[in-house]
């Protein structure tokens, strides 16, 4: 029973090593071949083959993986506890720490709608009991709740449209974590540098 424990846990570590870093390539390369994906997993082209069979079916896994890692991170964050201000500091940083999975998610929109079509639009339907659900509207909901809340205690203008807001904060957050791969930003200081642009731009004066 434990060697059985033992190869699944092996398998598990290889897969999400494999979506890792396909998120990770694409999101600098959106024509990195399997080749390209295999190396940065440190993993064989065949064992790779064995997880995923080609091109499409990776890219649709690593699609799901990164937005699970995305959502997950958010709700780690306890965005709907504490004050709407330091919520939306936490949410920021959360962003921030998934790095490439969020510049690969969200880099090319066509990602997220393929995903959204090859799953028939129901997203989570096939998750197992007690996964997050991996709905494309999952994690816009708590972005969202916070922003309202925090225009009803006052910390937010109330005047700017919440779905705006949303935008500016994915932006600032997408931009913030490109410049840092770039080397433009250093990496620890895209959160402290999103946070002063959007606080400058959302808090109610």
């Amino acid at each position: 029973m434990s060697d059985i424990a033992g190869e699944s846990g092996t398998r598990n570590r290889t897969r999400r090593a494999i979506l890792g870093a396909a998120a990770e390539v694409l999101a600098r390369d959106r024509t990195a071949t399997l080749a390209d994906i295999a190396k940065a997993a440190q993993v064989g082209r065949s064992t790779l083959h064995r997880y995923f069979p080609d091109r499409d079916d990776l890219i649709h896994a690593a699609v799901a993986d990164s937005y699970l890692v995305i959502q997950q991170s958010i709700q780690d964050a306890a965005v709907d506890q504490g004050t709407a201000v330091e919520a939306m500091r936490r949410l920021i940083a959360a962003i921030v720490d998934t790095g490439g999975r969020m510049l690969f998610l969200y880099g090319d929109s066509r990602v997220l709608e393929d995903f959204a079509a090859h799953d028939g639009g129901d997203g989570g339907a096939d998750a197992a009991e007690g996964e997050p659900d991996t709905a494309p509207d999952s994690v816009s909901s708590m972005v969202v709740d916070l922003i309202r809340r925090g225009q009803s205690e006052g910390a937010f203008d109330p005047t700017l449209d919440v779905d705006w807001v949303q935008d500016v904060i994915w932006a600032l957050v997408y931009t913030g974590c490109e410049a840092a791969s770039r080397g433009t930003l250093p990496r620890h200081g895209v959160t402290t540098a999103v946070v002063r642009m959007l606080e400058n731009g959302i808090r109610e004066q």
